[in-house]
């Protein structure tokens, strides 16, 4: 007796849209686990660019801390002050998220 899965395997007459139907399925499943995330995650940090003013306290991408001295929106820059005696500018974008004390 040959046995077949009926969900898993398509029939030989018109098995085609059976598999459209998977093919759908998981581009669906892969949107909803990449896609969607990912976008989210880009609204939310654009977000975050748009609010930062002087005096935040951020964290660039690269892991140094320090508080915005200066926003040149033009430019899409950022100065960043590490310590009284040093200033530092940055691409906004480089920007990864608002320190809280």
């Amino acid at each position: 007796m040959d046995f077949q899965w009926p969900l898993l395997m398509a029939s030989p007459d018109g098995g085609g849209m059976f598999t459209m139907i998977w093919f759908g399925l998981i581009i669906l499943l892969m949107y909803f686990l990449m896609i969607h995330p990912q976008r989210k995650k880009q609204k939310e940090h654009k977000l975050l660019l748009e609010q930062l003013k002087k005096g935040d306290k951020v964290v660039t991408t690269g892991g140094m801390f320090g508080t915005i001295f200066a926003i040149d929106n033009k430019n899409s820059k950022i100065v960043i002050r590490i310590n009284e005696n040093t200033k530092l500018e940055f691409l906004k974008s480089s920007i990864a998220a608002r320190v809280d004390d």
